[in-house]
C-alpha cells in the first residue's frame, strides 16, 4: 500500500512539473510570435480615398464589392465548379475523417477474437479435442502524459489548416475571376477605340488623295496617312486574338470548354471610391494564407509536445472476457467464464537519447514555425501596402491622362481647321490623331488598373472568404 501511494505521489510530482512545460496546454499566441507594427507604412490615410478604420473592405461580401451582375454570375458558377476548390473541399473532408479518428483514440480498443482447435496425441487410442475460446478483449491506454491529447490536437491543427487553405483557393478563385473579367472589358473598350478610329483614318486617307488630286498635299502625306492607317488595322487582330486567350482561361477556371464570355461593358463598372482596410493586426484573422502560417506554428508546438512526452512511460490497462472449454492441460467441457486484466507500464531508457534527438529536432522545426508565420504577416502587409499606392498612384494618373484626351482632342479639331484654311498641313493632323488614340488607350488601360488595384486589395485584405463557416 505504501509503494501505491509512493508511485502516486510520484506521478503527481511529474505531472505537475510536465504542466510546468505547457504540456497540457493548448497553443497560445504570444506577442513575440508576430509584429504587425507599421504594417500597412505610411499610405493609409494621405487622401479621401485612403481610409485607416475598424472598418474593412475584406470583411465586406464579395457582392458588395463587384456589383455586375453578369460578374457576380461568373463568381458564383467558379465557386460551384472550379476543380481545385472541389479539391480543397475534398481535403477537408479528410481531414474532419482524421480528427475523428483522433478523438475516438481516447476510448478503449475493443476486439472480438473467437479460436478453436483439435488436438489429438494419439490417433489410434485417443479421441479428439475440441477446445474453443470466445472472448472480447479490451486495451486502454491513460493518457497521464499528454501523448493522445497533443496528438488530437495536432489533427485539429490540420483540420483547421484544411479550412483555411480552401478558403485561400475561394479568395483566389474569386480575385482572379474578377481581374479576368475586367481584362475582358478592358480590351472590349480598346478594341471599340481603335477600330473607331481605324475607320476614321480610313476616311482620312481617302480625303488626302482627294486633296493630292486637287494640289492641296503630296504622295508623302499619302504614303504616310496609309501606313498608319495599316498600323491601326494591324492592331485589331492582335486585341482579338488576346480577348479570346482571356475568354479561355476564364472558361477554364469555371470547368467548362473555352467559350465567349456574357459581360457587360468598361464604362459601367462601379467600384468602392473610398477604400477601408482597417487595421494590420485584422489581418492575422482575415487572410487565409496567415492563418495557415500559425496554425503551422501551432502544429509544430504540439509536435514538440508529443515527443516531449515520449520522455516519459506510457501505462496501458488491458484485459479479456469470454468463455472457453481449455484452462491450462485440463479439457473442461461445457465452458466457462474466462476473465484476464493486466496493465503494463513502459519507460523508455536506452532509447532516451533518440526521444532527446526527435526532440530537439521538433524544436528547432517551431522555431522555423515561427519564423515564417512572421514572414508570412510581412508579405501580407507589403500586398496591402502595394495595393493601396497602386491604387491611389493609378487614380492620379488617370486624373492626368484624362486631362491629356481633352487636349488632343482639342488639337485634332485644330489641326483640321488650319488644314483646311491651308495653314497646317495634314501629316500635323495625323501626328495629332495618332497622339489621340494612344491616349485614349492609355487612359483604358489606367482605369482597368485601379480596377485591378481594388481586386488586389480585396483579395490582399482577406476578401472573398466564407464569412458565415467562420462565425
Amino acid at each position: 500500500m505504501k509503494r501505491i501511494i509512493s508511485y502516486t505521489a510520484c506521478g503527481l510530482v511529474m505531472a505537475l512539473t510536465l504542466n510546468s512545460c505547457h504540456i497540457y496546454r493548448k497553443y497560445h499566441r504570444s506577442d513575440d510570435d508576430v509584429n504587425v507594427q507599421g504594417l500597412f507604412r505610411d499610405t493609409v490615410s494621405v487622401t479621401d480615398t485612403l481610409m485607416a478604420d475598424s472598418l474593412n473592405i475584406g470583411d465586406l461580401p464579395w457582392t458588395e464589392i463587384f456589383t455586375d451582375s453578369l460578374l457576380q454570375n461568373l463568381i458564383r458558377q467558379g465557386l460551384e465548379n472550379n476543380s481545385d476548390l472541389q479539391s480543397a473541399m475534398l481535403q477537408v473532408k479528410a481531414a474532419k475523417a482524421s480528427f475523428r479518428a483522433a478523438q475516438l483514440s481516447f476510448l478503449p480498443s475493443v476486439n472480438f477474437a473467437p479460436e478453436g482447435a483439435l488436438s489429438n496425441f494419439d490417433r489410434k487410442n485417443n479421441p479428439t479435442y475440441k477446445t474453443y475460446s470466445v472472448p472480447l478483449t479490451a486495451s486502454w491506454e491513460l493518457d497521464i502524459f499528454g501523448r493522445l491529447l497533443n496528438s488530437k490536437r495536432n489533427v485539429q491543427t490540420a483540420l483547421k489548416q484544411s479550412r483555411a487553405y480552401q478558403q485561400a483557393v475561394q479568395t483566389q478563385l474569386i480575385a482572379t475571376i474578377a481581374d479576368g473579367y475586367y481584362t475582358l472589358l478592358m480590351l472590349d473598350k480598346q478594341l471599340a477605340i481603335t477600330e473607331e478610329t481605324a475607320i476614321l483614318w480610313e476616311e482620312s486617307v481617302e480625303t488626302m488623295k482627294s486633296l493630292k488630286v486637287a494640289g492641296m498635299t503630296n504622295e508623302a502625306a499619302v504614303a504616310q496617312g496609309e501606313a498608319n492607317c495599316y498600323a491601326i488595322a494591324a492592331s485589331i487582330p492582335s486585341l482579338k486574338q488576346q480577348i479570346r486567350e482571356t475568354e479561355n482561361s476564364l472558361s477554364t477556371l469555371l470547368f467548362q470548354a473555352p467559350q465567349t464570355i456574357e459581360r457587360g461593358s468598361f464604362d459601367e463598372q462601379e467600384l468602392p471610391e473610398i477604400l477601408y482596410v482597417g487595421i494590420p493586426v485584422q489581418l492575422l484573422a482575415n487572410r487565409p494564407d496567415v492563418q495557415s502560417a500559425e496554425l503551422n506554428l501551432a502544429a509544430a508546438y504540439y509536435a514538440t509536445n508529443i515527443a516531449r512526452s515520449a520522455l516519459y512511460p506510457n501505462l496501458v490497462i488491458s484485459g479479456s472476457a469470454g468463455w472457453t472449454n481449455s484452462t491450462g492441460s485440463a479439457i473442461v467441457n461445457p465452458g466457462k467464464l474466462l476473465l484476464t486484466a493486466a496493465a503494463s507500464l513502459v519507460q523508455p531508457i536506452f532509447n532516451n537519447g533518440s526521444n532527446m534527438a526527435n526532440l530537439r529536432a521538433a524544436k528547432a522545426q517551431q522555431e522555423a514555425a515561427a519564423l515564417n508565420f512572421q514572414q508570412t504577416v510581412l508579405e501580407a502587409g507589403k500586398e496591402v501596402s502595394n495595393a493601396l499606392y497602386d491604387f491611389q498612384a493609378n487614380k492620379e494618373i488617370l486624373i492626368q491622362q484624362g486631362r491629356q484626351v481633352e487636349a488632343l482632342e482639342r488639337a485634332v479639331e485644330s489641326t483640321e481647321s488650319l488644314m483646311k484654311l491651308g495653314s497646317s498641313t495634314y501629316l500635323e493632323v495625323l501626328t495629332a490623331q495618332q497622339s489621340l488614340l494612344s491616349a485614349q488607350l492609355s487612359e483604358v488601360s489606367t482605369s482597368y488598373e485601379c480596377m485591378v488595384a481594388v481586386v488586389t486589395l480585396y483579395h490582399a485584405l482577406g476578401g472573398g472568404r466564407d464569412l458565415e463557416n467562420q462565425k
